[in-house]
């Protein structure tokens, strides 16, 4: 879908899935976008049929709608959140080598660094 990237649209189906009866200005505010960016984003699910629109009946307020999951939107999701976490083990993967370079690096210093003292005073005799 144009206009968001995988971690925006996968926060927008786990905020529909958790609460589907938000409205578009309280998806809009927790997402941080514009309400007009919203409604292009709802409407983009709807087209591709990972959300449908239904009326809330429990509400009195007939006006009142949720945007369900479909089952397509169910399995979007879940490649999503798929990609997003094999890209997050990936990071702390690299992360995880680098601080232990870091550490083997600090080591050797440190090591240089005491052993250079012994060999300044070692000269002097």
């Amino acid at each position: 879908m144009p206009g968001l990237t995988d971690p925006q649209r996968l926060e927008l189906l786990k905020l529909l899935q958790e609460q589907p009866q938000m409205s578009q200005r309280d998806l809009a505010q927790a997402m941080g976008v514009s309400l007009g960016k919203a409604n292009y984003c709802l409407n983009a699910l709807m087209e591709k049929g990972l959300v449908k629109l239904e009326r809330f009946r429990a509400n009195p307020d007939k006006r009142q709608y949720a945007y369900l999951l479909t089952p397509a939107g169910m399995k979007e999701k879940t490649r999503i959140t798929m990609a997003f976490l094999r890209h997050k083990v990936a990071e702390y993967e690299a992360l995880e080598k680098e601080i232990e370079q870091l550490r083997g690096d600090l080591e050797n210093r440190r090591i240089q660094s005491a052993a250079q003292p012994e060999r300044q005073s070692g000269s002097q005799s």
